[in-house]
């Protein structure tokens, strides 16, 4: 059972690894065995970050902004400076944006459709050579971090996240049916209430939050860890295309 949520010997990057979900994950991959490299858009965060995390393993910084092909292609450049291959490839990083339907920007819509759902198809394109170099020995995985929001609609008006969430579901059915020929099983996390920087209702509204929420609680480092440890390891290597929803039953009560 050990062997089976091991990720002993396997290497991982997470984009926005470095801090709320992005950070869960990488510490739960670390922990789990896994050489990690974790990327964000603020260097210094970035760094911190990995010298922080490089107490449960080896963890290196690669600071870039995915928001754009070019900074993209930067990530797989710096990455492919450290490893020849990838083993797990965590899509994260992301943006929200909130205003009344009569006064949404454009700037609301491209930005965070361009993170969201633009960047994790190109990043995920531009490291598949990596990706099916280590597909050879075992499946390599991609997971994109999606949202609850996507599958069920909120009061809050964020209409482009809500949106591109929706939309990374599908289009991790749409890859997962391509990329399963190259022996690389692509699957999706729904998160529920999680504290971070991006969900500031349950980062500083917790009591509040989780009288919201069917289990009793917003969810903790180690409920995020766990599920992404499972689809990045031997467990998961049967789960494909499929989202898994880790909420404590918010979406069923929506």
């Amino acid at each position: 059972m050990n062997d089976l949520f091991s990720l002993e010997g396997r290497t991982a990057l997470i984009t926005g690894g470095s801090r709320g979900i992005g950070r869960m994950i990488a510490a739960g991959f670390l922990q789990a065995g896994a050489r990690v490299y974790i990327s964000a858009r603020k260097a210094d965060a970035c760094r911190q970050t990995a010298a922080e995390l490089s107490a449960l393993g080896p963890c290196v910084a690669l600071p870039a902004d995915v928001s754009t092909l070019e900074g993209a292609q930067a990530l797989v450049q710096a990455y492919s400076a450290h490893e020849s291959q990838l083993d797990i490839l965590v899509n994260n990083a992301g943006a929200a944006w909130g205003a009344p339907y009569d006064e949404f920007p454009e700037k609301g819509w491209d930005k965070v459709l361009d993170l969201n759902l633009k960047s994790p198809f190109f990043l995920t394109q531009a490291l598949s050579p990596a990706l099916r170099k280590a597909a050879e020995f075992r499946p390599a995985k991609v997971i994109n971090i999606a949202s609850i929001d996507g599958i069920s609609v909120n009061a809050q008006e964020t209409y482009s996240y809500a949106a591109s969430k929706a939309g990374l579901i599908h289009l991790t059915r749409r890859m997962s049916l391509r990329l399963i020929q190259d022996n690389i099983v692509v699957s999706a996390i729904a998160p529920g209430a999680f504290a971070s920087d991006m969900n500031r209702d349950a980062r500083d509204r917790a009591g509040e939050v989780a009288a919201h929420v069917p289990a009793g609680r917003i969810g903790q480092d180690d409920d995020m860890a766990g599920a992404a440890v499972y689809l990045a390891s031997r467990a998961g290597d049967y789960v494909v295309g499929a989202t898994l929803v880790v909420d404590g039953g918010v979406t069923l009560a929506r």
